[in-house]
């Protein structure tokens, strides 16, 4: 079978190639995953680049998340069936198998959108856990997010909707709000010095208790300047890679709250119970039609330099796939 190998640190188109490898023999209680759809996230290109949280064990894989169908299960498996749509997590995903325990895949229902179903975990989770594990929120409050038209940007904005949360959606051009518009936005703004101000105005005298910031810099300090006595901003990312500035006067005065959120943490610490209903909650949402992302571009494994450059590029409207097992 391929897949993807990187044995050095560096730029992602450069460093990335197709290796051939032999399949192994199953073990008690395994199955073997032929994979459909992968996605290729930012965070996969910073950690091939070295600019992530964690250090990539070389060689690697890379990949974080896929959907795949049962080619073969161990004889004392009862849990799945070949031929079974599932979900893989904690696999490294940019290739066109994987065996491991059965219990390790999430079965899926059919008749879903594959290539949805492939992004379920890192982009649908982080939106609803940003949405739901730091304020308590009601109908009608509002919420203020930078990187808007980002993949999480986006799923935020359809989670927020189906609450009844009204969402402002802080952008880099004006050309993204329209489709944010559509996807069910209340407001959306273009980033600038008078961000705050615009974010005061639109809200019309109503609070602001919840920021969320995937930006850093001066977006950062522009919305924390936007939010209500005792309101919180959640760090998630830095796109902009410049530190944000905290202004003291906010946190003083107004006493917010600054806090991260990192998905593997999350997962690292939560409950199983909690994990559990989190992704029912969202495998049902996906499969249902009710929370998706734009795709902008499909890869075969062989078009990986092709892929990671086009997933790198700024104003790519959508995500970029990996499909290993199409030619």
């Amino acid at each position: 079978m391929k897949q993807v190998i990187y044995n050095k640190i560096g730029h992602p188109a450069e460093v990335l190639f197709i290796k051939e490898v032999q399949q192994r023999a199953l073990k008690s209680g395994e199955a073997r995953v032929s994979i459909l759809a992968t996605p290729i996230h930012p965070s996969n290109l910073l950690k091939i680049s070295g600019q992530y949280g964690i250090s990539p064990q070389l060689p690697e894989t890379p990949g974080t998340e896929g959907v795949g169908r049962v080619t073969e299960v161990a004889a004392d498996v009862e849990t799945l069936t070949v031929g079974q749509m599932v979900f893989l997590a904690g696999y490294s995903t940019w290739q066109e198998e994987v065996t491991g325990p059965a219990a390790s895949f999430i079965p899926l229902p059919e008749g879903a959108d594959i290539q949805q179903l492939s992004m379920l975990m890192i982009n649908p989770i982080t939106a609803f856990r940003l949405l739901n594990a730091f304020a308590d929120l009601n109908e009608g409050d509002w919420v203020v997010q930078n990187a808007a038209n980002s993949a999480v940007g986006g799923y935020l904005i359809q989670l927020a909707k189906k609450k009844g949360i009204k969402t402002i959606n802080i952008v880099r051009r004006e050309s993204a709000s329209k489709a944010l518009i559509d996807l069910g936005a209340d407001k959306v703004i273009v980033d600038g010095p008078n961000l705050t101000e615009q974010i005061t105005q639109s809200v019309a005298g109503e609070s602001v208790s919840l920021a969320i910031d995937a930006v850093g810099g001066e977006s950062f300090s522009r919305m924390v300047a936007s939010l209500s006595y005792g309101g919180t901003i959640v760090c998630y990312g830095l796109m902009s890679m410049h530190p944000p500035v905290l202004p003291s006067m906010a946190v003083i005065f107004n006493e917010i709250t600054v806090r991260g959120f990192w998905l593997a943490k999350w997962f690292e610490h939560a409950s199983s119970a909690d994990k559990q209903k989190t992704f029912a909650e969202v495998i049902g949402l996906v499969a249902s039609g009710d929370l998706n992302a734009k795709i902008s571009q499909t890869f075969s494994l062989d078009q990986i330099k092709e892929a990671v450059t086009a997933a790198g590029e700024s104003g790519r409207d959508g995500k970029v796939l990996l499909l290993p097992n199409t030619p």
